[in-house]
């Protein structure tokens, strides 16, 4: 799994996709996603499912990404980075009107609260890994007053990374080692009556040996289910590691899925290989991963028929920051 995970206008003809997702314009969805543009800089990309009508809502020096759209449709937050780390940013839904709400630091992953005015995120402290020493943030966007998301003082011992919100508002999906692999779990606002939801089928990888943790929780839109990624994490690698070893590499990326539960943890099943789940606003699985054909990620979504390539990142384009659906 990814630790953090070029313009182009794309007219593509809509006859030439399945009317099952990409039928005519007015049904089609609208994405903010971050790709590289031409200097090679992440920048955040207003487009239509089908690759159509692209234009770039952000001009950063430095980059943008991990974008999330408010509830309501109308505001985005997103990472920009700088020389200090990265600034969790806010704007209008067209780029406009942009300002920090945090100073740079180590701040990852911001996703929105139901309210459309609180958002969480994670804060994580040096390491090989951020989440094995993060815990998790609360801001109102209004007031940018902000404070630790958990007060149970009994979930504040544990590092906690990559928070998201229920659609209901009540409970919170995140991450963390506290039992010592990375599993997804769902507690309470306040930390409390925190439990694990995603049983594994194995704790470890039958060739390399090597822990499967989970990560990346997303809530479905009716909030009963929870799609997280799971596999052996990417520090164990050769460009981490230092010591190159492709085959073993391959088993790595091999073993990257996607998974979706019930929030009582049952009824869990696989998606389909790839990273960085998000569910579409009428509640079906994206998830992406690299494609050496594309030189870039391909991004696939579940239909009521069959998955579905989403073109949302232009060909040649190496860099991707992760998208988020517009309500």
């Amino acid at each position: 799994m990814k630790i953090l995970a070029i313009v182009i206008l794309s007219f593509l003809p809509i006859a030439s996709f399945s009317n099952d997702l990409f039928a005519t314009k007015s049904q089609l969805r609208k994405i903010v996603v971050s790709h590289t543009d031409e200097n090679n800089i992440l920048q955040l990309y207003y487009v239509y499912e089908d690759g159509s009508s692209r234009f770039q809502i952000t001009n950063s020096i430095h980059g943008c990404l991990q974008p999330a759209v408010s509830p309501d449709g109308r505001k985005i937050i997103y990472l920009e980075k700088n020389n200090n780390g990265m600034s969790i940013c806010l704007s209008d839904i067209d780029g406009k009107n942009s300002k920090a709400l945090t100073k740079p630091g180590r701040n990852l992953i911001p996703s929105w609260f139901p309210d459309s005015k609180h958002i969480v995120w994670m804060i994580f402290k040096p390491g090989k890994d951020p989440a094995e020493n993060s815990q998790l943030h609360i801001m109102n966007t209004e007031t940018i007053e902000s404070r630790r998301l958990f007060s149970d003082p009994q979930q504040i011992k544990f590092s906690n990374s990559m928070p998201v919100v229920s659609p209901k508002g009540k409970q919170v999906a995140f991450v963390s080692n506290r039992e010592g692999k990375y599993r997804v779990w769902v507690s309470n606002l306040d930390g409390s009556d925190a439990k694990p939801i995603s049983p594994t089928f194995t704790r470890q990888h039958d060739i390399l040996k090597l822990p499967i943790e989970q990560k990346v929780p997303a809530w479905s839109p009716d909030g009963n289910w929870i799609a997280h990624w799971e596999g052996v994490e990417m520090i164990h690698m050769s460009k981490f590691t230092g010591i190159q070893n492709h085959q073993k590499d391959k088993l790595i990326s091999d073993s990257w899925n996607v998974w979706v539960v019930r929030t009582d943890g049952k009824n869990k099943r696989k998606v389909g290989h790839g990273d960085d789940p998000t569910w579409s606003p009428d509640g079906f699985v994206t998830r992406s991963f690299p494609d050496p054909q594309k030189d870039g990620p391909k991004i696939m979504i579940e239909t009521k028929n069959k998955s579905k390539e989403l073109l949302i990142v232009p060909p040649q384009t190496p860099h991707y920051g992760r998208f988020a659906w517009i309500p």
